[in-house]
């Protein structure tokens, strides 16, 4: 244990000093495909929140009213996960919306927030502190997924984020996001906090971007915990994603397996990054770059990605969502 620990204390040194080498991205530039703004959906009459929604092999019913309603957790198939905690379900109101709805009740989660499932609760309950404490934020206030975290998590209690934390760490992540390279991709467009492919069949060149749309847009919607996404990535980028994570590429960057692991599944304090969303992880990456994310680890990560570009993000983060969870 000791010597990890000084393993990880000389890294955190090396990755300071390559961070004071370096400027951080600009705010101003914060790329639309990672940063989709803020959810803003259409009102809707009451005979609207009324209708009543279905989904094939699921003996559940949900209105659309209920579908949106931050403190409900669509449960359609109840057999895919453990009992949720009454944190995850239902949350506290007025100010501590259901874990499960946004996360969704597997914790697979969606491009606008993150899949929490299989993390460690140690993790967990580090970021809630972070959280908490101010200490991790987001780059764009818009992006309500990362202000409503931290808006609830000065009302939620330390039993529950325990409670919340075991329960999600307390299962596997499955494979959830499909990759394939490109080099042109339909047309999209923001969207309820995540890129939607626009109507008509268009398609534009990629550029350097991952456009994570997905698989069942009206699944996605209806909130269904088995429907998954596809990420588009650059042609020939997991090539440099591989090189990237894997080797550091001649000291660009440092090999994500020193610290989250050969397989990428992290350990303890460090959280697994195999096989998860990479608009998620690339706003990770950039609230490092922007000084948005501290806490314990910090220091050693804004070294680490202080010299990325957003083309090396791209690579990065569509290797990492690539590899089996």
């Amino acid at each position: 244990m000791r010597t990890q620990h000084s393993a990880l204390l000389a890294l955190t040194l090396i990755a300071a000093a390559s961070f004071a080498q370096a400027p951080a991205a600009s705010q101003e530039k914060l790329p639309l495909w990672a940063y989709p703004g803020h959810f803003s959906p259409a009102p809707s009459s009451a005979a609207v929140r009324a209708e009543v929604e279905h989904l094939p092999g699921s003996k559940a019913t949900y209105t659309k009213g209920e579908i949106g309603d931050l403190f409900v957790v669509p449960d359609w198939y109840p057999d895919i996960h453990p009992p949720m905690p009454d944190i995850v379900s239902h949350g506290r109101k007025p100010d501590v919306y259901a874990c499960g709805h946004c996360h969704l009740p597997n914790g697979q989660g969606r491009p606008e927030n993150a899949s929490v499932t299989g993390l460690s609760a140690e993790y967990m309950v580090q970021q809630m502190a972070d959280f908490k404490s101010g200490l991790r934020k987001g780059s764009d206030p818009d992006m309500l997924s990362v202000t409503n975290m931290v808006k609830l998590s000065k009302s939620v209690s330390d039993e529950d984020v325990k409670a919340a934390a075991a329960y999600f760490s307390s299962f596997k992540l499955k494979p959830w996001i499909r990759v394939v390279e490109v080099e042109e991709v339909p047309k999209t467009k923001p969207e309820g906090g995540m890129m939607v492919v626009e109507a008509g069949g268009a398609k534009e060149p990629i550029g350097d971007r991952v456009i994570e749309v997905s698989e069942n847009l009206e699944h996605t919607e209806l909130r269904d915990p088995t429907s998954g996404f596809i990420a588009y990535v650059p042609k020939g980028s997991l090539a440099t994603g591989k090189d990237l994570v894997t080797t550091g590429a001649n000291g660009k960057t440092m090999a994500c397996t020193m610290c989250h692991g050969p397989n990428l599944k992290g350990t303890g304090n460090i959280p697994s990054i195999a096989g998860r969303s990479p608009s998620q992880m690339a706003r990770q990456i950039i609230d490092f770059q922007n000084g948005s994310r501290n806490g314990s680890m910090a220091p050693m990560m804004k070294g680490v990605v202080s010299k990325l570009t957003i083309a090396d993000i791209v690579a990065i983060t569509g290797y990492l969502a690539s590899q089996e969870p």
